[in-house]
């Protein structure tokens, strides 16, 4: 018995075999397809690989933050270097073994025209403390220093007077600020904030106490 079946691809649609044009046709169309697939596949991975190398570089690329322990900075070289240029004598004060510094800089014509003398002192449980001393600086200046972050009482260490500004508790968002005390001295505001534990701030308040001898605050 002969088979009588047409030769070729029957196509659905025409209830026929495909004519050789249909089957390039076919194929020509089957190939770009993949081609396509395969293009939006090397344009995924590519991504994902790119991705990949910026989580990487993110995470090997050191933090801002303040308290990173560097090269540690002769703040009172710096101080010494800054005599006379300003109104009030630069901040410097003698901390015991176990404290360093890793900055210490005159910022000049800084947020509304003020300057201010800045150290960022590493605290022997190795959490920040950042003393910042704002020369005719109004309110503004020292609320911004705090993180506006809210007083929250006053004490007197070694005669001088600070205004108490306690985030322990997290009444604030702030992450950079946990604990800050702030007094006055002739035409200077000085604030000390930052995440150490309330008796480093106290060490530093008593250290910085002769030369803030007769300070008032606002």
């Amino acid at each position: 018995m002969s088979d009588n079946r047409p030769a070729g691809r029957v196509v659905a649609e025409l209830g026929r075999p495909e004519t050789p044009a249909e089957t390039a046709a076919r194929k020509a169309e089957s190939s770009r397809l993949h081609r396509q697939r395969q293009t939006v596949n090397n344009l995924v991975y590519s991504l994902l690989a790119t991705l990949g190398i910026v989580l990487v570089i993110v995470l090997m690329v050191p933090r801002g933050n303040p308290g990173t322990v560097g090269k540690p900075v002769d703040w009172k070289s710096v101080a010494s270097q800054g005599t006379g240029t300003e109104p009030d004598p630069l901040l410097s004060p003698d901390l015991p073994k176990g404290w360093s510094a890793n900055a210490a800089e005159l910022r000049t014509g800084g947020a509304a025209g003020i300057d201010d003398w800045h150290i960022g002192f590493i605290a022997p449980d190795k959490q920040y403390i950042g003393l910042d001393q704002g020369f005719k600086a109004d309110d503004t200046w020292a609320v911004t220093e705090l993180d506006s972050i809210r007083a929250t009482g006053s004490k007197t260490i070694d005669g001088v007077k600070w205004v108490v500004y306690d985030n322990r508790s997290g009444q604030s968002s702030s992450d950079n600020v946990t604990y800050g005390l702030v007094t006055t001295h002739g035409s200077s505001t000085v604030v000390l904030a930052g995440t150490a534990a309330p008796t480093y701030f106290d060490t530093v308040a008593r250290a910085l106490a002769p030369q803030l001898d007769g300070s008032t605050n606002r």
